[in-house]
């Protein structure tokens, strides 16, 4: 089995490959930017950041759409933070078209809104660890708790179309979507590579995800 972490040179790459690494028990990881890697590999991981322009910009630059598309369609996939914001159908972010593979809208936090219970005005970019609720039980969640915090850097959030992708959820001040789920698709907001053991079960997880049989294949340690 082959790893392959997109790289259409938007993040520092190296960082979720390091963790992938970690906790492959020496599943080869590739970082990449070859169509042809991405298509044999039988798992993708599609992280990155920056501007939701740029990004579609040099994905598009680099040949790499249309093997996205397909590992999103056909094999274990993990969207990390604009890697999810790119599976969209559009981003407020310039009013920038996304990758349409799931239906929705990505907004920025509204000003108005950004206010805590004491009427201090909150931060944008949302920036460091918030608790991460499960909206629904799934593989990848496997061996994380309920409210576990994770560390987040973002804007933007997705706002499904369909409710039934929502794999999960966090606070800033309401409620916004920070993970989402559909067959051998999963992606979050936040980073897994930064968020410490929690991030890590979360890699060892996609890495001994049995989409078909939707478990885990085996313990997936994390030390």
């Amino acid at each position: 089995m082959t790893i392959a972490v997109v790289d259409y040179g938007m993040g520092n790459l190296r960082s979720v490959a390091k963790a992938i690494e970690h906790v492959a028990d020496r599943v080869p990881v590739v970082v990449t930017d070859d169509p042809a890697v991405i298509g044999d590999a039988e798992r993708v991981v599609f992280p990155g950041q920056g501007a939701m322009r740029d990004c579609m910009r040099e994905l598009q630059a680099r040949n790499l759409r249309a093997a996205v598309l397909e590992a999103a369609a056909s094999r274990p996939f993990l969207g990390i933070c604009i890697g999810l914001q790119m599976l969209f159908d559009r981003s407020e972010e310039a009013d920038t078209p996304g990758l349409s593979v799931l239906p929705g809208e990505v907004i920025r936090f509204p000003p108005e809104a950004m206010f805590d219970a004491a009427g201090n005005r909150l931060k944008v970019p949302h920036m460091g660890w918030n608790e991460v609720h499960q909206s629904e039980a799934h593989p990848m969640w496997a061996g994380i708790p309920d409210a576990t915090r994770f560390y987040f850097v973002h804007s933007y959030f997705p706002q499904p179309a369909r409710p039934d992708l929502v794999a999960g959820y966090s606070h800033y001040p309401f409620p916004f979507c920070c993970a989402v789920a559909r067959g051998n698709l999963f992606a979050v907001q936040f980073h897994p590579e930064k968020s410490h053991r929690a991030g890590l079960r979360l890699l060892a997880n996609f890495v001994r995800w049995d989409v078909r049989a939707g478990t885990i294949t085996e313990d997936a340690t994390c030390s």
